[in-house]
């Protein structure tokens, strides 16, 4: 497992929108903007079951994240992961935290009737670093 350094958590702390992709049955990529956060140095998504993400990761754990400062272009973080974890436990919690960060909202306003929320736990095997 990686070690994301300073500037990659202080980065993923932000409401700054990351770019997951995920592979496809046939292995094309599959890339989707969505809300991020951490526990530590592990990467935690929010999804709902059913979604493409969620069926392409539990057939295929393979992902990458990458996110750019909007403030500062060379502020990134590029990061190839493996999905270790997709549970449902906390994922309600994950979904209302993550919507305070990104919007100011305390609650999840989109979520629909019977909607089962996934958190997805990545784990970084490597991070790349822009050159300076």
């Amino acid at each position: 497992m990686a070690t994301l350094p300073p500037t990659a958590r202080a980065l993923v702390d932000r409401p700054v929108i990351a770019a997951l992709t995920t592979l496809r049955p046939g292995g094309t990529p599959h890339t989707t903007p969505v809300w991020i956060g951490r526990d530590g140095d592990v990467l935690v998504v929010n999804t709902a079951r059913g979604r493409v993400k969620a069926r392409n990761v539990e057939r295929d754990p393979r992902v990458s994240v990458c996110m750019v400062d909007p403030e500062d272009p060379m502020n990134v973080l590029a990061a190839e992961g493996t999905v270790v974890e997709v549970t449902t436990e906390g994922a309600d919690a994950l979904i209302d935290a993550l919507s305070l960060k990104y919007t100011g909202a305390a609650t999840f306003g989109a979520r629909t009737p019977g909607q089962i929320r996934l958190t997805l736990r990545i784990r970084c095997d490597r991070v790349l670093l822009p050159t300076p």
